[in-house]
């Protein structure tokens, strides 16, 4: 079998940090998550704050509000830095990827793989048809108040989904955006992660 790279793109709550982490340890592939952002910030001198407000996790209000304002001072310098941050990531991820293949949850991963490193990979969008299942894996993995995690899951995807269309203007959860699409309901996170490499195997041979 031919590695190749692997980006994860999840709802919250679905389980795809656990499949990456299953494919990580079937495969012997590094995987990254929010230290891909950490890394990038020491790597190219960008304050912790700055990296973590541009994040997928809490940047998708940030960028509609400065999709909708052109003039003030405050949007530009806002719009700079989310590209700043974006910037030194890809920057980050093309030299990990040129090194070897790698796992990737998310962070637009795949157009920076597709577009910039040029590197083979595959991109799967893992889901969780039962909302139950997410809730009881929030609940359990983040600990989040059992009053407001339907919202709480609902806020996140909407973040991740704006991520998406504002750096790689992609509809995120789109099945024509992705290779195979996983739900963790139906499968469990050990049959996503199979179906994965299965996929990788195809790929290679072809």
């Amino acid at each position: 079998m031919k590695k190749m790279s692997i980006v994860i793109d999840r709802e919250y709550g679905s389980g795809g940090r656990e499949v990456a982490r299953i494919l990580s340890e079937k495969l012997g592939m590094d995987f990254y998550d929010g230290d891909l952002l950490t890394m990038a910030g020491k790597e190219y001198g960008i304050e912790l704050g700055v990296i973590q407000e541009f994040d997928e996790k809490g940047v998708g209000g940030i960028l509609s509000d400065i999709a909708m304002m052109s003039n003030a001072a405050g949007p530009g310098y806002k719009m700079e830095q989310a590209y700043s941050v974006f910037s030194a990531q890809s920057r980050l991820v093309q030299q990990l990827v040129a090194q070897a293949p790698r796992i990737f949850l998310g962070r637009c991963t795949a157009r920076i793989l597709k577009t910039e490193a040029h590197v083979p990979f595959i991109n799967a969008f893992i889901y969780a048809s039962d909302m139950q299942d997410r809730i009881d894996r929030v609940r359990t993995v983040d600990g989040v108040d059992a009053g407001r995690i339907e919202a709480y899951i609902k806020r996140r995807d909407a973040q991740r989904k704006n991520y998406n269309k504002f750096f790689a203007d992609k509809v995120w959860g789109d099945p024509k955006n992705y290779d195979l699409m996983l739900n963790t309901s139906a499968l469990g996170y050990e049959a996503a992660a199979d179906a994965i490499i299965a996929v990788m195997n195809a790929k290679s041979d072809a």
